[in-house]
């Protein structure tokens, strides 16, 4: 007896499975063809929704996950939807399952994050400990130095927190998103710890270095500006222009 399903969102006619990455689609090659076109349309949609309505690019990445609950990739693809619909027990789940399948380090940072979701730092040092964690290079690496910051800013440990960040990447003449993120966590572990004009500084040059936008960093500098009379708080100066 075929295992029922629930009902699935609407998926609109422009949606096409030739938007998927070819690695994933290579993935579903194991489904019927019908089966795999439209486990590919919704992981399309999740994809389209996730940054601007999460719950809505959760449903559909449960729908693929329904049709196709084999396939590592469309684990993961659950996975990295419920962490951005904040459903942190269900996206460590979901990424649990896609490392079982596909094996290799997975979504570490997402993972270790989901830990602290469930407010379970601790568990986040865990993973960040781990053999597949030391093999991590590039921003992977970037990305869970981030969440084992936010970790130990969790459990009070500023210090650490600033210490955990230190390193080659912390380069004020980098740009972009994952580096803008570092410098930005950067900085708030150095005000956490009560080191003011230097978070200034690493709040100017996550300005800098945010070339979309995505942190509110120009109005963290115009805050601890008013709070530090006197301080001269332009973009520019800090991050080398």
């Amino acid at each position: 007896m075929r295992q029922r399903r629930d009902p699935e969102p609407v998926l609109p006619d422009d949606v096409t499975p030739d938007e998927l990455d070819k690695s994933v689609r290579r993935d579903l090659h194991t489904l019927d063809r019908a089966n795999a076109e439209t486990v590919a349309r919704h992981l399309v949609m999740a994809g389209r929704l996730v940054d601007t309505d999460p719950t809505a690019a959760l449903e559909h990445a449960r729908a693929a996950r329904g049709r196709a609950g084999r396939v590592a990739a469309v684990r993961e693809a659950a996975g990295i939807s419920a962490y951005h619909a904040g459903e942190w027990a269900e996206s460590l789940s979901e990424l649990r399952a896609a490392r079982r399948m596909a094996g290799g380090p997975g979504m570490l940072a997402v993972m270790a994050d989901c830990e602290r979701g469930l407010g379970r730092p601790e568990r986040a040092l865990e993973l960040a400990r781990s053999e597949e964690a030391r093999r991590l290079t590039g921003e992977p690496a970037i990305e869970l130095n981030i969440v084992v910051a936010g970790a130990r800013m969790d459990m009070g440990k500023y210090g650490a927190a600033v210490v955990t960040l230190q390193g080659k990447d912390l380069d004020p003449a980098r740009t972009g998103s994952t580096y803008a993120r570092l410098f930005y966590v950067y900085a708030e572990a150095l005000l956490a710890a009560g080191r003011e004009r230097e978070a200034l500084e690493w709040f100017l040059n996550c300005a800098a270095a945010d070339d979309e936008g995505e942190t509110d960093a120009e109005q963290r500098v115009a805050d601890l500006s008013e709070e530090q009379p006197g301080t001269d708080a332009t973009v520019g100066a800090a991050g080398g222009e």
